[in-house]
């Protein structure tokens, strides 16, 4: 039988400690690997696959397009491209969109509109404000922008131009506000940071204090967006609008796709300013349109929000029935339980044991971003299992 893991070993850079499970199918909630043991997935690619595994909608947009156009490049108007880009605007309050492949790439498009934003308004401000803690990719300009110490070590130096302070300081944002400032760019809520949601109203403080100073805010929903906190953009539950916002994950329910958008007056690419050969490719623009219009049309984000309040709660019922878990936190389906001891990665594989895939996100907390499409049912289903993982930590 093959060793699939001493496979990667041999031929992978080894660039991440991956779980001891080879994945071969998924239907729905549902995993199985190549033992055909079946697992409830509470990771769903990374919150990628918002409908879940395979959903029909999306596999079939994907196959009925991949036979009649797959690439042609921006040089072209294509359907897919075009209908996906009117539903992305009017369901937004943006107005202009720009398709591109990943979340770094949407986040990398978004610096680069901020700073021609600044040589055009702002007397050349190309200098973004970032948070502690925020993570917006990983390409070498994210990784600065990212506001993590341990991402830029082993990569300096750092490309200049992004300013990192203290997360939910509005404070530490003004003192960091120069002439040289060109945007201010925030998670919602910072997901691989941490799933730390904004305290009171820092959001709209931000939001004022760029339009005191004429400078753009940038909102990476990267993760957030496509109701993963149980509204369809992150910005709607803390009753802001951005003037630039990136997606990416959910949009495509499991297929690689970014987008870039914009106010009006912040959409200021000119003729030739940016590109991706691969942008608004015409299967993942169709798996893209099919998997938002699903979710627009099924009262997913509503699932999300009442089926996401009834896990906090039974996390919650578990966190007061074991000392140990010290907190629940999170909006919707991106949520996190915070131990007092590094037993998150004993937590995460014994869950797996068990049949459940959570994510760990540090070694003192793990991570679920479960389907959009989940149930009370999946939901008890866990918890039974989490409980009876959590029961027989350290034992």
């Amino acid at each position: 039988m093959t060793n699939w893991q001493e496979m990667d070993n041999k031929y992978f850079m080894q660039t991440m400690v991956r779980d001891p499970i080879t994945i071969v199918r998924g239907k729905g909630m549902r995993v199985w690997d190549d033992n055909d043991k079946e697992y409830l997935d509470f990771v769903n690619g990374l919150a990628v696959n918002c409908l879940g595994h395979c959903h029909p909608a999306v596999a079939d947009a994907v196959a009925e397009q991949s036979h009649i156009l797959m690439q042609t490049s921006l040089w072209y108007y294509t359907l897919p491209r075009l209908q996906l880009g009117e539903l992305l605007v009017e369901n937004s309050c943006l107005d202009k969109v720009f398709l591109c492949n990943s979340g770094t790439e949407a986040n990398e498009g978004a610096v680069k509109l901020a700073r021609r934003y600044g040589v055009l308004k702002l007397n050349g401000a190309y200098e973004v404000i970032t948070t502690n803690a925020s993570f917006h990719g990983r390409s070498l300009a994210m990784t600065a922008a990212s506001g993590q110490i341990k991402m830029h070590e082993p990569f300096e130096p750092m490309p200049v131009g992004f300013i990192n302070v203290e997360n939910n300081d509005i404070e530490a944002i003004k003192a960091a506000t120069t002439d040289k400032t060109c945007a201010i760019m925030l998670e919602p809520l910072q997901a691989e940071g941490g799933v730390n949601e904004p305290v009171g109203d820092f959001l709209k403080q931000v939001r004022d204090w760029c339009d005191s100073k004429g400078i753009l805010l940038i909102l990476d929903e990267v993760q957030t967006g496509i109701g993963r906190l149980g509204t369809l953009y992150g910005y709607q539950l803390y009753g802001i609008e951005p003037d630039i916002m990136t997606l990416a994950k959910g949009l495509g329910g499991g297929i690689p796709i970014g987008a870039l958008l914009a106010k009006e007056h912040a959409s200021v690419f000119g003729m030739g300013d940016h590109n991706a050969t691969f942008g608004g490719n015409a299967v993942t623009s169709a798996a893209a349109y099919a998997t938002l219009k699903y979710v627009l049309d099924n009262n997913v984000v509503e699932n999300a929000n009442k089926v996401g309040q009834y896990l906090i709660d039974g996390l919650k019922s578990l966190q007061s029935k074991y000392d140990f878990v010290t907190e629940v936190r999170g909006r919707g389906l991106l949520l996190a339980m915070e131990f007092d001891d590094a037993i998150a990665p004993e937590v995460v594989l014994k869950c797996l044991e068990n049949g459940l895939i959570v994510n760990r996100l540090r070694p003192t907390a793990i991570r679920m971003i479960p389907p959009l499409i989940i149930t009370n049912e999946d939901v008890d289903e866990a918890l039974g299992i989490l409980d009876g993982v959590l029961s027989g930590v350290g034992k």
